[in-house]
């Protein structure tokens, strides 16, 4: 998935508190998932290789909707939507004209969409997961438990209790940072928002 730089949050006149331990950490992240049961957001991503040069630079839109429905629109020139209805999960590529479609995948270690749209009581089965709080913005960095997965940490952060951005980090150090903007949570989505309907024509790959 693509990426765009992500905006450093800095602390505001609060010092840093030290980072909660154990419980607390799953208990607060699973508190501020929770509060955002549908979150429509626009986002900017940057993907940048071990040696921080950019490798990728793009935007886009995403909804989710708790549980397991997700809509990610990447605009042109690296056109891409995935869309989630639950059970399974859609990756249309418009310049080849191809829809891949594969069973939902449920963990939550796969995409930054599935996270926030994922079953979030189940989160510590999956991660171990520190907390950070410094003024307005709570981060939690999460350690996947198996080697099985698309990156080797994860970061999300949370302005005044809405999600603000995500690091990812690959086996490789290859970053992706995602910034989320005009962010809107709780608020009606049409359930036709996580149907994709494959254009008449297209070449589909079932996996």
């Amino acid at each position: 998935m693509p990426a765009i730089r992500m905006l450093l949050v800095s602390a505001l006149t609060v010092a840093s508190v030290p980072a909660i331990a154990g419980e607390k950490d799953v208990s607060r992240l699973t508190q501020l998932l929770e509060k955002s049961q549908t979150i429509d957001a626009s986002f900017s991503q940057l993907t940048l290789d071990a040696s921080g040069t950019s490798l990728q630079e793009t935007t886009g839109k995403m909804t989710v909707k708790r549980p397991g429905l997700f809509y990610w629109h990447t605009d042109a020139p690296q056109e891409q939507v995935v869309v989630s209805d639950g059970k399974k999960v859609t990756l249309w590529d418009p310049d080849l004209e191809q829809a891949t479609i594969k069973k939902l995948d449920v963990r939550l270690n796969q995409t930054p969409a599935l996270l926030l749209s994922g079953d979030v009581s189940k989160i510590s089965q999956s991660f171990d997961i520190t907390s950070k709080e410094e003024g307005e913005v709570m981060d939690f960095t999460l350690k996947p438990k198996t080697k099985d997965t698309l990156f080797d940490s994860l970061r999300v952060s949370f302005r005044k209790g809405l999600i603000n951005d995500m690091q990812l980090i690959d086996s490789v150090g290859q970053r992706t940072n995602i910034l989320f903007n005009g962010v809107k949570v709780n608020q009606p989505v049409a359930a036709d928002r996580f149907v994709f309907n494959v254009p008449k024509g297209a070449d589909v790959i079932q996996e």
